[in-house]
Protein backbone atom coordinates (compact mmCIF):
# COMPACT_ATOMS: atom_id res chain seq x y z
CA UNK A 1 0.00 0.00 0.00
CA UNK A 2 1.46 3.34 -0.92
CA UNK A 3 1.28 6.80 1.20
CA UNK A 4 -1.44 8.22 -1.33
CA UNK A 5 -3.72 5.38 -1.10
CA UNK A 6 -3.63 5.18 2.83
CA UNK A 7 -4.73 8.66 2.90
CA UNK A 8 -7.60 7.92 0.77
CA UNK A 9 -9.15 4.73 2.30
CA UNK A 10 -8.18 6.34 6.15
CA UNK A 11 -10.22 9.91 4.86
CA UNK A 12 -13.15 7.70 3.57
CA UNK A 13 -13.53 5.80 6.73
CA UNK A 14 -12.93 9.20 9.06
CA UNK A 15 -9.45 8.09 10.19
CA UNK A 16 -6.94 10.17 8.44
CA UNK A 17 -5.28 10.86 12.31
CA UNK A 18 -3.21 7.76 12.00
CA UNK A 19 -0.83 9.83 9.49
CA UNK A 20 -0.74 12.69 11.18
CA UNK A 21 2.87 11.82 12.47
CA UNK A 22 3.91 10.63 8.80
CA UNK A 23 6.79 13.67 8.27
CA UNK A 24 8.22 12.35 11.69
CA UNK A 25 8.71 8.49 10.61
CA UNK A 26 11.59 7.09 9.45
CA UNK A 27 11.14 4.85 5.92
CA UNK A 28 10.54 1.55 7.93
CA UNK A 29 8.62 3.02 10.39
CA UNK A 30 6.44 4.44 7.19
CA UNK A 31 6.54 1.22 5.55
CA UNK A 32 5.24 -0.95 9.06
CA UNK A 33 2.30 1.81 9.52
CA UNK A 34 0.84 0.97 6.06
CA UNK A 35 0.94 -2.46 6.27
CA UNK A 36 -1.10 -2.34 9.69
CA UNK A 37 -3.04 0.23 7.74
CA UNK A 38 -3.60 -2.02 4.86
CA UNK A 39 -4.76 -5.13 7.21
CA UNK A 40 -7.62 -2.72 8.67
CA UNK A 41 -11.05 -4.47 9.37
CA UNK A 42 -12.98 -1.64 8.18
CA UNK A 43 -16.08 -3.88 8.13
CA UNK A 44 -15.31 -4.74 11.57
CA UNK A 45 -14.24 -1.78 12.77
CA UNK A 46 -17.70 0.00 11.34
CA UNK A 47 -19.53 -2.69 13.60
CA UNK A 48 -17.50 -1.82 16.65
CA UNK A 49 -18.49 1.94 16.43
CA UNK A 50 -22.02 1.47 15.59
CA UNK A 51 -21.77 -0.78 18.84
CA UNK A 52 -19.92 2.43 20.63
CA UNK A 53 -23.06 4.81 19.43
CA UNK A 54 -25.21 2.61 20.55
CA UNK A 55 -23.50 2.41 24.23
CA UNK A 56 -24.36 -0.96 25.85
CA UNK A 57 -24.90 -3.91 23.59
CA UNK A 58 -28.59 -5.06 23.99
CA UNK A 59 -28.79 -7.78 26.20
CA UNK A 60 -30.44 -10.83 24.82
CA UNK A 61 -33.80 -11.48 25.58
CA UNK A 62 -35.89 -14.50 26.91
CA UNK A 63 -35.61 -16.75 30.45
CA UNK A 64 -32.63 -18.56 30.25
CA UNK A 65 -32.26 -22.35 31.73
CA UNK A 66 -30.00 -25.12 32.02
CA UNK A 67 -29.05 -26.74 28.47
CA UNK A 68 -28.96 -30.57 28.77
CA UNK A 69 -25.92 -31.89 29.81
CA UNK A 70 -25.07 -35.58 28.99
CA UNK A 71 -23.93 -38.01 31.41
CA UNK A 72 -21.78 -41.07 30.55
CA UNK A 73 -22.70 -44.40 32.30
CA UNK A 74 -20.77 -47.40 31.82
CA UNK A 75 -22.27 -49.13 28.43
CA UNK A 76 -22.82 -45.37 26.56
CA UNK A 77 -19.18 -44.53 27.62
CA UNK A 78 -17.89 -48.18 25.99
CA UNK A 79 -19.56 -47.32 22.76
CA UNK A 80 -18.61 -43.49 22.66
CA UNK A 81 -15.03 -44.88 23.05
CA UNK A 82 -15.32 -47.38 19.92
CA UNK A 83 -16.94 -44.84 17.91
CA UNK A 84 -13.92 -42.45 18.53
CA UNK A 85 -11.27 -44.56 18.68
CA UNK A 86 -12.40 -45.56 15.04
CA UNK A 87 -12.20 -42.10 14.31
CA UNK A 88 -8.82 -41.40 15.35
CA UNK A 89 -7.86 -44.77 13.23
CA UNK A 90 -9.52 -43.65 10.09
CA UNK A 91 -6.81 -40.52 10.34
CA UNK A 92 -10.23 -38.04 10.52
CA UNK A 93 -8.97 -36.10 13.84
CA UNK A 94 -7.13 -33.05 13.95
CA UNK A 95 -6.16 -31.04 17.31
CA UNK A 96 -6.51 -27.30 17.53
CA UNK A 97 -4.61 -26.05 20.66
CA UNK A 98 -5.57 -21.79 21.35
CA UNK A 99 -1.86 -20.46 22.32
CA UNK A 100 -2.24 -16.67 21.31
CA UNK A 101 -1.80 -15.51 24.71
CA UNK A 102 1.56 -14.74 26.96
CA UNK A 103 2.23 -15.46 30.59
CA UNK A 104 1.85 -12.20 31.47
CA UNK A 105 -0.06 -12.59 34.91
CA UNK A 106 2.34 -15.79 35.53
CA UNK A 107 5.48 -13.28 35.79
CA UNK A 108 6.74 -15.24 32.62
CA UNK A 109 8.26 -13.46 29.84
CA UNK A 110 6.96 -15.62 26.84
CA UNK A 111 4.33 -17.80 25.10
CA UNK A 112 2.54 -19.35 28.35
CA UNK A 113 2.62 -22.61 26.60
CA UNK A 114 6.56 -22.13 27.20
CA UNK A 115 5.77 -21.90 30.76
CA UNK A 116 7.37 -24.56 32.70
CA UNK A 117 4.22 -26.92 34.95
CA UNK A 118 5.59 -30.27 35.35
CA UNK A 119 5.50 -30.81 38.80
CA UNK A 120 9.62 -32.22 38.62
CA UNK A 121 10.78 -31.91 35.27
CA UNK A 122 9.34 -28.50 34.69
CA UNK A 123 8.20 -29.58 31.14
CA UNK A 124 5.96 -26.70 29.52
CA UNK A 125 2.57 -26.79 28.92
CA UNK A 126 3.14 -27.29 25.24
CA UNK A 127 5.30 -30.54 26.09
CA UNK A 128 2.29 -31.85 27.90
CA UNK A 129 -0.28 -31.15 25.10
CA UNK A 130 2.47 -32.11 22.19
CA UNK A 131 3.42 -35.83 23.46
CA UNK A 132 -0.42 -36.42 24.20
CA UNK A 133 -0.73 -36.09 20.21
CA UNK A 134 2.11 -38.11 19.84
CA UNK A 135 1.17 -40.56 22.51
CA UNK A 136 -2.19 -41.04 20.27
CA UNK A 137 -0.78 -40.85 16.82
CA UNK A 138 1.33 -44.25 18.35
CA UNK A 139 -1.85 -45.66 19.68
CA UNK A 140 -3.76 -45.48 16.60
CA UNK A 141 -0.93 -45.96 14.05
CA UNK A 142 -1.64 -42.21 11.99
CA UNK A 143 -0.22 -38.94 12.01
CA UNK A 144 -2.78 -37.00 13.76
CA UNK A 145 -1.99 -32.91 12.97
CA UNK A 146 -1.65 -30.59 15.91
CA UNK A 147 -2.58 -26.96 14.25
CA UNK A 148 -1.66 -24.32 16.99
CA UNK A 149 -3.15 -20.76 17.01
CA UNK A 150 -0.78 -18.10 17.69
CA UNK A 151 -0.69 -14.05 17.98
CA UNK A 152 1.50 -12.08 16.33
CA UNK A 153 3.18 -10.99 19.19
CA UNK A 154 4.19 -14.49 20.03
CA UNK A 155 4.19 -16.27 16.65
CA UNK A 156 7.77 -16.68 16.90
CA UNK A 157 8.84 -16.96 20.18
CA UNK A 158 6.55 -20.20 20.27
CA UNK A 159 8.02 -21.64 17.14
CA UNK A 160 11.34 -21.29 18.83
CA UNK A 161 9.91 -23.35 21.88
CA UNK A 162 8.98 -26.30 19.74
CA UNK A 163 12.48 -26.02 17.62
CA UNK A 164 14.58 -26.02 20.80
CA UNK A 165 12.32 -29.01 22.02
CA UNK A 166 12.57 -31.18 19.25
CA UNK A 167 9.22 -30.48 18.49
CA UNK A 168 8.20 -32.75 21.21
CA UNK A 169 8.82 -35.83 19.33
CA UNK A 170 6.13 -35.06 16.76
CA UNK A 171 7.31 -34.83 12.63
CA UNK A 172 7.67 -31.41 12.04
CA UNK A 173 5.35 -31.69 9.07
CA UNK A 174 2.34 -32.56 11.39
CA UNK A 175 2.80 -28.84 13.21
CA UNK A 176 0.90 -26.29 12.04
CA UNK A 177 1.41 -22.82 13.11
CA UNK A 178 -1.78 -20.47 12.53
CA UNK A 179 -1.94 -16.29 13.54
CA UNK A 180 -5.57 -15.38 15.21
CA UNK A 181 -6.64 -11.24 14.03
CA UNK A 182 -5.53 -8.27 15.75
CA UNK A 183 -7.85 -5.71 16.10
CA UNK A 184 -7.77 -1.60 17.01
CA UNK A 185 -8.46 -0.13 19.83
CA UNK A 186 -11.07 2.79 19.26
CA UNK A 187 -11.91 5.88 21.58
CA UNK A 188 -15.28 6.57 22.50
CA UNK A 189 -15.36 8.68 19.18
CA UNK A 190 -15.01 5.55 17.51
CA UNK A 191 -11.54 6.74 16.61
CA UNK A 192 -8.34 4.08 16.35
CA UNK A 193 -5.94 4.67 18.90
CA UNK A 194 -2.31 5.09 17.63
CA UNK A 195 0.08 3.78 20.67
CA UNK A 196 3.14 5.10 18.83
CA UNK A 197 4.06 7.96 16.23
CA UNK A 198 3.78 4.98 13.53
CA UNK A 199 2.25 2.52 15.75
CA UNK A 200 -1.85 1.37 15.65
CA UNK A 201 -2.06 -0.18 19.08
CA UNK A 202 -3.46 -3.51 18.50
CA UNK A 203 -4.92 -6.95 20.69
CA UNK A 204 -5.76 -10.29 19.68
CA UNK A 205 -9.69 -10.54 18.93
CA UNK A 206 -10.59 -13.03 20.83
CA UNK A 207 -10.76 -17.10 20.83
CA UNK A 208 -13.67 -16.29 18.48
CA UNK A 209 -11.07 -15.53 15.79
CA UNK A 210 -9.54 -19.00 15.57
CA UNK A 211 -12.53 -19.54 13.12
CA UNK A 212 -11.79 -16.94 11.05
CA UNK A 213 -8.09 -17.40 11.17
CA UNK A 214 -8.87 -21.04 10.07
CA UNK A 215 -9.85 -19.82 7.08
CA UNK A 216 -7.56 -16.94 6.15
CA UNK A 217 -4.43 -18.70 6.86
CA UNK A 218 -5.64 -21.89 4.47
CA UNK A 219 -5.68 -24.31 7.70
CA UNK A 220 -9.02 -25.02 7.28
CA UNK A 221 -8.13 -25.86 3.58
CA UNK A 222 -5.68 -28.26 4.57
CA UNK A 223 -7.50 -30.05 7.59
CA UNK A 224 -10.16 -30.25 4.62
CA UNK A 225 -6.91 -31.89 2.09
CA UNK A 226 -6.18 -34.61 4.83
CA UNK A 227 -9.62 -35.69 5.01
CA UNK A 228 -10.20 -34.44 8.37
CA UNK A 229 -14.18 -34.34 9.37
CA UNK A 230 -13.45 -33.71 13.26
CA UNK A 231 -11.56 -31.59 15.53
CA UNK A 232 -10.66 -31.39 19.15
CA UNK A 233 -10.23 -27.98 20.63
CA UNK A 234 -9.03 -27.02 23.46
CA UNK A 235 -6.95 -23.92 25.34
CA UNK A 236 -2.82 -24.05 26.13
CA UNK A 237 -3.11 -23.11 30.09
CA UNK A 238 -4.69 -26.20 31.02
CA UNK A 239 -2.57 -29.26 30.94
CA UNK A 240 -4.94 -32.04 32.85
CA UNK A 241 -6.92 -32.15 29.13
CA UNK A 242 -7.40 -35.11 27.82
CA UNK A 243 -6.44 -34.20 24.00
CA UNK A 244 -8.84 -36.16 21.06
CA UNK A 245 -10.16 -37.78 24.16
CA UNK A 246 -12.19 -41.18 22.40
CA UNK A 247 -15.10 -40.42 24.48
CA UNK A 248 -16.10 -37.23 23.49
CA UNK A 249 -15.15 -37.70 20.14
CA UNK A 250 -17.37 -40.62 20.04
CA UNK A 251 -20.44 -38.86 21.69
CA UNK A 252 -20.00 -36.07 19.25
CA UNK A 253 -19.91 -38.53 16.28
CA UNK A 254 -22.93 -40.29 17.53
CA UNK A 255 -25.12 -37.95 18.29
CA UNK A 256 -24.08 -36.29 14.72
CA UNK A 257 -22.90 -32.78 16.32
CA UNK A 258 -22.15 -30.13 15.03
CA UNK A 259 -20.38 -28.37 17.91
CA UNK A 260 -19.74 -30.25 21.36
CA UNK A 261 -18.67 -28.70 24.59
CA UNK A 262 -17.36 -30.50 27.34
CA UNK A 263 -18.59 -28.92 30.74
CA UNK A 264 -17.49 -29.47 34.26
CA UNK A 265 -19.54 -28.69 38.00
CA UNK A 266 -18.57 -25.27 39.03
CA UNK A 267 -15.83 -25.40 41.89
CA UNK A 268 -18.31 -22.37 43.50
CA UNK A 269 -21.24 -20.10 42.82
CA UNK A 270 -18.69 -17.41 41.91
CA UNK A 271 -16.21 -19.29 39.68
CA UNK A 272 -15.92 -17.61 36.29
CA UNK A 273 -16.85 -20.01 34.01
CA UNK A 274 -19.89 -19.45 31.45
CA UNK A 275 -23.20 -22.15 31.47
CA UNK A 276 -24.61 -23.58 28.04
CA UNK A 277 -28.33 -22.26 28.57
CA UNK A 278 -31.88 -22.66 25.92
CA UNK A 279 -32.84 -19.38 25.16
CA UNK A 280 -36.04 -19.14 23.18
CA UNK A 281 -35.41 -22.78 22.21
CA UNK A 282 -31.85 -22.64 20.93
CA UNK A 283 -28.53 -22.94 23.00
CA UNK A 284 -26.49 -20.06 24.03
CA UNK A 285 -23.43 -19.35 26.51
CA UNK A 286 -23.59 -16.89 29.06
CA UNK A 287 -20.77 -15.40 30.79
CA UNK A 288 -20.28 -15.40 34.29
CA UNK A 289 -20.30 -11.79 34.34
CA UNK A 290 -23.49 -11.80 33.19
CA UNK A 291 -25.08 -13.59 35.38
CA UNK A 292 -27.17 -12.19 38.19
CA UNK A 293 -26.01 -12.81 42.26
CA UNK A 294 -29.61 -14.18 42.24
CA UNK A 295 -28.42 -16.72 39.10
CA UNK A 296 -25.12 -18.12 40.06
CA UNK A 297 -26.81 -18.49 43.61
CA UNK A 298 -29.74 -20.31 42.54
CA UNK A 299 -30.30 -23.84 43.64
CA UNK A 300 -32.10 -26.87 42.21
CA UNK A 301 -34.32 -29.14 44.11
CA UNK A 302 -30.95 -31.80 44.41
CA UNK A 303 -29.47 -28.42 46.29
CA UNK A 304 -27.12 -28.07 43.36
CA UNK A 305 -26.04 -25.09 41.67
CA UNK A 306 -29.27 -24.76 39.23
CA UNK A 307 -26.57 -23.38 36.66
CA UNK A 308 -24.45 -26.01 37.79
CA UNK A 309 -22.01 -26.91 35.06
CA UNK A 310 -19.15 -24.47 33.65
CA UNK A 311 -17.78 -24.12 30.31
CA UNK A 312 -13.62 -24.60 30.46
CA UNK A 313 -13.23 -24.34 26.52
CA UNK A 314 -12.61 -27.84 25.52
CA UNK A 315 -14.53 -28.53 22.48
CA UNK A 316 -15.26 -31.06 19.44
CA UNK A 317 -16.12 -29.09 16.09
CA UNK A 318 -17.38 -31.03 12.69
CA UNK A 319 -15.45 -29.79 9.53
CA UNK A 320 -18.16 -28.61 8.02
CA UNK A 321 -19.42 -26.83 10.81
CA UNK A 322 -16.20 -24.82 10.84
CA UNK A 323 -16.19 -24.38 7.12
CA UNK A 324 -19.85 -23.23 7.62
CA UNK A 325 -18.83 -20.51 10.79
CA UNK A 326 -15.59 -19.22 9.50
CA UNK A 327 -16.76 -15.92 8.02
CA UNK A 328 -20.08 -15.59 9.88
CA UNK A 329 -20.31 -12.47 11.72
CA UNK A 330 -19.78 -13.08 14.70
CA UNK A 331 -21.39 -10.95 17.74
CA UNK A 332 -18.71 -8.44 19.16
CA UNK A 333 -17.79 -8.14 23.16
CA UNK A 334 -16.54 -4.88 24.33
CA UNK A 335 -14.35 -4.12 27.08
CA UNK A 336 -13.37 -0.83 28.61
CA UNK A 337 -9.64 -0.74 29.36
CA UNK A 338 -6.55 1.63 29.82
CA UNK A 339 -4.62 1.53 26.82
CA UNK A 340 -1.53 3.32 25.66
CA UNK A 341 -2.03 6.45 23.31
CA UNK A 342 0.13 9.02 21.86
CA UNK A 343 0.01 12.52 22.43
CA UNK A 344 0.06 15.39 19.95
CA UNK A 345 3.58 15.42 21.34
CA UNK A 346 4.46 12.02 20.11
CA UNK A 347 4.79 10.30 23.59
CA UNK A 348 3.03 7.33 24.98
CA UNK A 349 1.42 8.29 27.54
CA UNK A 350 -0.33 4.84 30.03
CA UNK A 351 -3.40 5.97 31.35
CA UNK A 352 -5.03 5.75 35.09
CA UNK A 353 -7.79 4.80 33.94
CA UNK A 354 -9.68 2.98 31.52
CA UNK A 355 -9.76 5.49 27.67
CA UNK A 356 -10.52 3.12 25.57
CA UNK A 357 -12.32 -0.20 23.67
CA UNK A 358 -11.09 -3.32 22.94
CA UNK A 359 -12.71 -5.86 21.10
CA UNK A 360 -13.64 -9.55 20.91
CA UNK A 361 -15.33 -12.66 18.99
CA UNK A 362 -16.15 -15.45 21.34
CA UNK A 363 -15.67 -19.36 19.86
CA UNK A 364 -19.36 -20.25 22.03
CA UNK A 365 -21.24 -17.44 19.95
CA UNK A 366 -21.61 -19.73 16.73
CA UNK A 367 -24.03 -22.03 19.48
CA UNK A 368 -27.17 -20.80 18.03
CA UNK A 369 -26.14 -21.75 14.77
CA UNK A 370 -25.33 -25.41 15.14
CA UNK A 371 -28.44 -27.54 14.47
CA UNK A 372 -26.87 -30.58 17.01
CA UNK A 373 -25.06 -29.46 20.22
CA UNK A 374 -23.70 -31.83 22.68
CA UNK A 375 -22.67 -30.65 26.39
CA UNK A 376 -21.17 -33.76 28.15
CA UNK A 377 -19.97 -33.95 31.63
CA UNK A 378 -16.77 -34.97 32.98
CA UNK A 379 -14.81 -34.79 36.72
CA UNK A 380 -12.78 -32.13 37.06
CA UNK A 381 -10.41 -33.50 38.75
CA UNK A 382 -9.51 -35.50 35.56
CA UNK A 383 -9.12 -32.79 32.96
CA UNK A 384 -9.54 -29.30 34.19
CA UNK A 385 -6.47 -27.56 36.56
CA UNK A 386 -5.65 -24.37 34.15
CA UNK A 387 -2.59 -21.94 34.75
CA UNK A 388 -4.20 -18.44 34.86
CA UNK A 389 -3.29 -16.71 38.26
CA UNK A 390 0.52 -16.33 39.75
CA UNK A 391 -1.14 -17.80 43.47
CA UNK A 392 -4.11 -19.07 45.05
CA UNK A 393 -6.99 -20.87 42.81
CA UNK A 394 -5.79 -21.85 39.10
CA UNK A 395 -2.44 -21.39 39.77
CA UNK A 396 0.81 -23.25 39.00
CA UNK A 397 1.04 -24.61 42.35
CA UNK A 398 -2.19 -26.14 42.09
CA UNK A 399 -1.91 -26.66 38.62
CA UNK A 400 1.20 -29.03 39.88
CA UNK A 401 -0.81 -30.56 42.79
CA UNK A 402 -3.57 -31.70 40.39
CA UNK A 403 -1.43 -33.20 37.85
CA UNK A 404 0.69 -35.42 40.70
CA UNK A 405 -2.97 -36.63 42.31
CA UNK A 406 -4.43 -37.26 38.55
CA UNK A 407 -0.95 -39.71 38.15
CA UNK A 408 -1.12 -41.08 41.75
CA UNK A 409 -4.51 -42.35 41.17
CA UNK A 410 -3.16 -44.19 37.72
CA UNK A 411 -0.42 -45.80 39.85
CA UNK A 412 -3.07 -46.46 42.21
CA UNK A 413 -5.05 -48.30 39.48
CA UNK A 414 -2.34 -50.49 38.36
CA UNK A 415 -1.73 -51.31 42.19
CA UNK A 416 0.92 -49.29 43.60
CA UNK A 417 0.38 -47.96 46.93
CA UNK A 418 0.71 -44.37 47.05
CA UNK A 419 0.90 -42.36 50.02
CA UNK A 420 -1.21 -39.43 50.77
CA UNK A 421 -0.99 -36.70 52.96
CA UNK A 422 -4.57 -35.39 55.34
CA UNK A 423 -5.59 -33.89 51.81
CA UNK A 424 -5.71 -36.99 49.91
CA UNK A 425 -2.82 -35.67 47.96
CA UNK A 426 0.34 -37.86 47.10
CA UNK A 427 2.93 -36.81 49.78
CA UNK A 428 5.93 -37.57 46.91
CA UNK A 429 5.63 -35.42 43.24
CA UNK A 430 4.36 -37.74 40.66
CA UNK A 431 4.80 -36.87 36.91
CA UNK A 432 4.05 -39.38 33.80
CA UNK A 433 5.52 -38.05 30.38
CA UNK A 434 2.27 -38.94 28.31
CA UNK A 435 4.19 -40.57 25.63
CA UNK A 436 5.51 -43.38 28.40
CA UNK A 437 1.64 -43.40 29.50
CA UNK A 438 -1.19 -41.54 28.14
CA UNK A 439 -3.96 -43.64 30.74
CA UNK A 440 -3.91 -46.40 33.23
CA UNK A 441 -4.06 -49.10 30.71
CA UNK A 442 -0.81 -47.78 29.24
CA UNK A 443 0.72 -48.32 32.31
CA UNK A 444 -0.02 -51.24 33.02
CA UNK A 445 1.82 -52.37 29.64
CA UNK A 446 5.15 -49.88 30.57
CA UNK A 447 5.39 -50.45 34.22
CA UNK A 448 8.09 -52.98 34.63
CA UNK A 449 8.27 -52.68 37.93
CA UNK A 450 7.00 -51.08 40.76
CA UNK A 451 8.16 -47.46 41.28
CA UNK A 452 9.41 -45.90 44.61
CA UNK A 453 6.76 -43.90 46.12
CA UNK A 454 9.00 -42.73 49.01
CA UNK A 455 10.74 -40.29 46.92
CA UNK A 456 9.47 -38.30 43.50
CA UNK A 457 8.59 -40.76 40.87
CA UNK A 458 8.96 -39.25 37.20
CA UNK A 459 7.91 -41.64 34.47
CA UNK A 460 9.32 -40.74 30.85
CA UNK A 461 10.32 -41.15 27.43
CA UNK A 462 12.98 -39.71 25.50
CA UNK A 463 11.56 -37.04 23.24
CA UNK A 464 13.35 -37.61 20.40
Amino acid sequence: MTYTKAHALLEKHNQSHLLRFWEKLDQPAQAALLRQIAALDFVSIARMQAMLKAKDAAAAGGEIRPAQVVELDASTRQRAVARGEEELRAGRVGVVLVAGGQGSRLGFDGPKGAYPIGPISLAVLFHFHARKVLALSRRHHVRIPLYIMVSDTNHAATRACFEQHGWFGLPQADVFFFEQGMWPALDAGGKIVLDAPGHIFQSPDGHGGTLSALAASGTLADMEHRGLRTIFYFQVDNPMVEVADPAFLGVHLNEQADFSIKVCAKRDPQEGLGVVVERNGRCAMVEYTELTDAQKNQRAASGDLYFKYGNVAIHVFSVPFLRQEACAALPLHVAHKKVPVCGDDGKTVTPAKPNAYKFEKFVFDVLPDAQKIVSLAFDRREEFSPVKNASGDDSPATTRRDLSAKWARWLKAVGVAVPEDEHGYPIQLIEIDPVFAIDPADLVVRLRKRPDVSKPVLLQESAT
